[in-house]
């Protein structure tokens, strides 16, 4: 049995994935690099650590590598944070999700002072046990750093009886990574095809919220799931 849902934010629960790449990409090209917009949204779901050195080098992030990072943040956080829309039905599936007896918590990439803006926003924090920001892992997704962080907030559930929900496929290796499976979303516009491993697939929070009896999280065991 599921025992602890552990939810990614950015494109599982909020429409920012768009966001994050304009952010990064007017970002990069102060610093020289004019990248084409998919090709930065493709790298969205890694934190800024992870992300960076796809497109500059070890020598140029030594040199400015942590003043991007910095300036890249407080664009996010000044132009696009304040009009990023919720997923529907988030707060009912979460609602769901704990009248099953199942603990939440959340893992984002994000800083401390978005990752607040969105409990905000998803109206869900009476429904958290515990959250993780970037400030909890060394490294970040896709490695698992973020989703043992929440794990030991939890408790240290066993990781067959947690489950991640996320929307890429750093999501998917970073949990496989920490021994836990992955339900996906397709709402951070990731294909399908980018999506294996997951054991279950939905379009967004709604979507399994409406076919939650036929989910893995409310399947007596996780193996053999309905997807």
């Amino acid at each position: 049995m599921i025992e602890a849902v552990i939810f990614d934010v950015d494109g599982t629960l909020v429409d920012s994935v768009d966001d994050h790449a304009k952010a990064w990409r007017e970002t990069m090209k102060k610093y020289g690099k004019d990248i084409a917009f998919d090709d930065v949204r493709a790298q969205i779901g890694k934190g800024g650590d992870q992300l960076m050195p796809v497109f500059f080098s070890k020598e140029e992030l030594d040199e400015f590598g942590e003043k991007m990072e910095k300036e890249r943040g407080e664009l996010f956080q000044s132009k696009y944070l304040p009009h990023i829309k919720p997923f529907p039905k988030v707060r009912e599936l979460f609602e769901r999700i704990q009248a099953d007896g199942k603990k939440i918590a959340l893992a984002s990439s994000a800083n401390e002072k978005e990752l607040e803006h969105f409990k905000e926003l998803l109206n869900i924090k009476d429904l958290l046990e515990a959250d993780t920001n970037a400030g909890d892992a060394e490294t970040s997704k896709p490695e698992p750093d973020i989703f043992l962080a929440a794990m030991k907030q939890l408790g240290n559930p066993k990781p067959e009886e947690t489950i991640v929900i996320g929307d890429t496929p750093y999501d998917r290796i970073a949990a496989t990574k920490a021994g836990v499976d992955t339900i996906c979303f397709l709402s951070g516009g990731f294909p399908e095809e980018q999506l294996r491993g997951c054991i279950a697939i939905f379009k967004d929070p709604a979507d399994l919220l409406a076919r939650y009896d036929e989910s893995p999280l409310a399947a007596v065991s996780k193996k053999g799931a309905a997807k």
